[in-house]
């Protein structure tokens, strides 16, 4: 697994992390079982603090993407993330609200950030293999 973090990105670094192993999953580079670097070894590995592996990781199994075992360290998760229930879509759409409020003061039209949705969306099917 190959993350490359920007250093100078806003984004905060565990975001970072968080945010490339939910794609490798969605991108299926990550397949359900598979393991993934320690917390200590990926930390050692980016050169980075143990902290900020160890935050991603909390929320990635919060969101349900991993699992950590105490013995057998961490793996995605074997049953695959779970769908996408109320609870995600009202998250979503609390993620969204910002972006479109951004968008809209911008001046970007309704149908322009629809197209982008679905450009981005068509991007993971054609990189999964789905088209």
């Amino acid at each position: 697994m190959i993350l490359q973090l920007d250093l100078e990105s806003e984004t905060p670094i565990y975001m970072q992390i968080k945010q490339q192993i939910m794609e490798g999953i969605a991108l299926r580079s990550l397949v359900p079982g598979e393991p993934l670097p320690s917390v200590r070894s990926l930390a050692a590995d980016l050169g980075i603090n143990m902290h900020t592996v160890n935050k991603a990781y909390k929320l990635l199994k919060q969101d349900g993407y991993i699992l950590i075992h105490r013995q057998k360290g961490v793996v995605v998760h074997p049953d695959g993330v779970p769908p996408a229930d109320a609870e995600f879509l009202q998250g979503l759409q609390g993620d969204l609200r910002p972006l479109i409020t951004e968008a809209v003061c911008r001046g970007m039209e309704k149908e322009q950030f629809i197209k982008k949705c679905k450009d981005i969306f068509a991007q993971f099917e054609r990189e999964r293999g789905n088209e």
